[in-house]
């Protein structure tokens, strides 16, 4: 099976007070499961930071980018060619999606965090049903990610990482790459 070449996630009505957590869990998960970045309409520099810092550490690229307009990102990523999916409660289920989202070379990963604009449906390319009861986005975006890999993306290396974690049946084992130079 083939994946996007491109993943962004897009979160939608990030409320720093209120969503800090889940919208730093989002991203960090979109990092972990193979997504190059993520795109905040809203404007969080810790948060930003904070996601920043982990991919120094444990490797990889992933940037964030802050108080994006939405409607600009999507219309431009739609002009370069990219597909956007929109997770939700409504709409096609995941598994009836992903031989389509599976095919496309660029994705966007559109997450809400309070009530999505109707534009948004009307934008997406598909709107997704990741389980028609609701629960969280960290795991729409993990359920969705997973589903549309190529490959294991819970095995995946991240280049340039300070530190590793090296499986262990029980207790800790995590190795500081620094130290080896």
């Amino acid at each position: 099976m083939n994946m996007p070449e491109r993943i962004v996630i897009l979160r939608l009505g990030h409320r720093p007070q209120r969503d800090k957590r889940i919208t730093t869990h989002v991203g960090l998960t979109a990092r972990a499961f193979g997504a190059e970045g993520m795109l905040l309409a809203s404007e969080d520099k810790k948060l930003s930071e904070n996601i920043s810092d982990v991919s120094a550490r444990w490797g990889g690229n992933f940037y964030v980018r802050n108080n994006i307009s939405w409607k600009s990102e999507i219309r431009k990523w739609k002009e370069e060619g990219g597909k956007i999916c929109h997770l939700s409660m409504y709409g096609i289920n995941l598994p009836d999606a992903v031989p389509q989202i599976s095919q496309c070379e660029k994705l966007m990963v559109v997450v809400g965090a309070e009530k999505v604009p109707f534009e948004i449906y009307e934008l997406a390319d598909w709107n997704v049903a990741v389980g028609n009861q609701p629960h969280s986005e960290v795991a729409a975006v993990a359920v969705t990610l997973d589903r549309i890999a190529a490959s294991d993306p819970l095995k995946k290396d991240f280049p340039g990482s300070d530190l590793t974690i090296v499986p262990e049946k029980c207790g800790k084992k995590v190795i500081d790459n620094r130290n080896l130079i």
